[in-house]
């Protein structure tokens, strides 16, 4: 699948060429698919691109480019006779998105135009064509593979064909159950930061000070604060709700939002532009700090709890639903979710690293001494305890542990087969011409040279 989709794979694809090494490009038609055109210049494009981003690529690149740029143009013909089309909304936040962080790495929009030699409005419509382009080949694959389905006799008989070199190794996995609690903040720290933010609003109100001045010195959101504060064009649903309902209640952009409490700590805004229905906005945002006392609190707390675990006289179970403050994990035994596959198992490399080292040496039923944690959603400091629920030693798959990955292996190469077989059809049903220089080449799909 990686080598279907090389083209798609340049994060900055249209982005960073050399105008002058363009310039020297004498141009011309090396392929043509159905009536498309697939130009010199395209994949000198490309090729640059790949140098520069240190992209590596497989094989000979004037074979490898332009066959890729062919199959995306399969796909497209394909997604436009079937009248494929995709959120426009999606798309521009795609492109918000990319644009953010291409400003976040760079640290300035007049720099990011510097750095890919395009002002910001060509930039962000060459994003929205090939961003547009990736979901309309995305859509138009999950079209053709979505009535493939497996059955377990299909999974089982892929599995029993497989040599014993080709059984994947699955490594240690675990499953884990948490208990958190977090340290409350005393009302005292409370008040420091609202008359911080009071006295950085009013200095912005007198125009003594610049909002992104200050927020570059003082906001404890680090990437934003790069950027003077601004986190980039963004819908409602990309914010939490009450950020989302105080930024978007402004209009006037040299005032200031009243203070806004969220997850995260205590927010000031300033609108720099509304778009539709998305938001620009800049904002500073301050932590509460939890005091030294109150974390040593908690961890006393949480090590009485868990003594009465390890003595029987509480269920870890019971423990979570009368004590724990994670609200992810709460109402499921405290048992955690990994994100990355969906499933209750860990391997250590997916747990977040607090968690990792104190887990690796842990057996089954075994609950860890409190130890601080920082909690992914709302980047704060918890002190949590975890339990091992239950652990499978390194192992080769088999169908009863590990039926899931064998499924999810056979499904990849299913769909993968397919969608080649759709591609070799394709070709043989496509006008497909390509310049005699051009055809000397060992293609992934050889089906582009008609015999």
């Amino acid at each position: 699948m990686k080598k279907l989709f090389f083209a798609l794979c340049f994060i900055v694809s249209i982005l960073t060429i050399n105008t002058k090494a363009q310039d020297n490009i004498i141009d011309q038609v090396i392929w043509v698919v159905g009536d498309e055109s697939i130009l010199l210049s395209e994949v000198e494009e490309q090729k640059l691109r790949a140098q520069y981003e240190n992209t590596p690529i497989t094989g000979d690149p004037y074979c490898v480019i332009p066959e890729q740029i062919a199959i995306q143009k399969l796909y497209l013909h394909q997604a436009s006779l079937d009248s494929i089309v995709v959120s426009e909304s999606s798309v521009m936040n795609q492109v918000d998105a990319r644009i953010n962080y291409f400003i976040a790495q760079i640290g300035s929009k007049e720099k990011m135009e510097e750095y890919f030699k395009k002002n910001s409005s060509n930039l962000r419509e060459d994003l929205r064509e090939m961003i547009r382009n990736q979901q309309i080949i995305q859509q138009m694959q999950q079209k053709l593979v979505g009535s493939l389905k497996s059955t377990p006799a299909d999974v089982r008989r892929y599995f029993n064909q497989l040599s014993t070199d080709s059984i994947p190794t699955v490594p240690v996995q675990v499953e884990l159950q948490v208990i958190s609690l977090e340290p409350p903040v005393p009302l005292e720290e409370t008040n420091r930061v609202k008359d911080k933010l009071r006295d950085i609003t009013e200095r912005i109100n007198k125009g003594t000070s610049d909002f992104s001045v200050l927020a570059r010195l003082y906001s404890e959101d680090t990437e934003s604060a790069k950027r003077g504060g601004e986190l980039g064009f963004m819908g409602r649903g990309q914010l939490v709700p009450e950020f989302s309902a105080a930024a978007f209640n402004l209009l006037d952009t040299k005032k200031v939002s009243r203070i806004v409490q969220t997850e995260f700590g205590f927010h000031i805004i300033q609108l720099i532009e509304k778009r539709g229905d998305r938001i620009n906005c800049r904002h500073i945002l301050l932590k509460p700090k939890v005091s030294i006392l109150e974390k040593e609190k908690a961890i006393h707390h949480l090590d009485s709890i868990s003594n009465l675990i390890r003595e029987n006289k509480l269920a870890f179970e019971q423990a979570v639903m009368s004590f724990s403050q994670d609200k992810n994990t709460a109402m499921n035994a405290g048992l955690m979710l990994n994100d990355k596959s969906g499933s209750s198992k860990y391997e250590y490399q997916d747990m977040p690293p607090e968690i990792a080292k104190i887990a690796y040496n842990m057996n089954i039923g075994e609950v860890s001494k409190p130890f601080i944690l920082m909690n992914k959603g709302s980047n704060k400091e918890v002190v949590a305890v975890v339990k091992i629920k239950s652990k499978v030693e390194t192992h080769k798959a088999n169908l009863t542990d590990d039926y899931q990955m064998i499924k999810s292996i056979y499904d990849a190469k299913n769909k993968q087969t397919f969608l080649n077989n759709w591609i070799a059809k394709k070709q043989k049903e496509t006008y497909i011409n390509i310049d005699p220089e051009w055809i000397k080449c060992q293609f992934q799909y050889p089906g582009w040279i008609k015999k």
